[in-house]
């Protein structure tokens, strides 16, 4: 099966200008009707079970990929993928261990910035380690 970029090359090849802009319009409608813009980072926004919950009902009631459900819910796929395959984030549990690391994290960009440590004096090199000796018998070649 040919790729599309080859299919675009043929066209290019005999001169089918009137395809090769059909191509094209078809092309920018595609991008203005994406629904996942391609590269675009998302900076998150809170886990909440009622998140959580939305997650999974657009999991179940649509053929959306999780990276779809992530750009529509403001989150990154790696969270989709634990509230659908791990039930996380589903009860508003304070202690559960998803609340407690991302309360930490808050914490840590809030916090100070630490002082970083002075730059270590260089190391000594190592010698390499002695080969080890074993107790087998090796064959050579004219042994056999």
């Amino acid at each position: 099966m040919a790729t599309l970029k080859e299919f675009e090359e043929s066209l290019r090849e005999h001169g089918m200008n009137m395809a090769l802009a059909l191509l094209e319009r078809l092309r920018e409608r595609d991008r203005a009707t994406r629904t996942v813009k391609p590269a675009r980072r998302l900076t998150g926004q809170k886990m909440t079970p009622e998140l959580a919950r939305a997650i999974l009902d657009l999991h179940a009631s649509t053929g959306m990929t999780q990276q779809e459900i992530a750009f529509k819910v403001g989150v990154n796929q790696g969270r989709v993928n634990e509230v659908i395959k791990h039930g996380k984030w589903l009860t508003d549990d304070p202690h559960a261990p998803e609340a407690v690391a991302r309360d930490k994290a808050v914490a840590r960009l809030r916090a100070e910035p630490r002082p970083r440590k002075a730059a270590a004096a260089p190391r000594k090199e190592r010698k390499a380690p002695a080969p080890r000796r074993s107790n087998q018998g090796q064959l050579a070649l004219g042994d056999l």
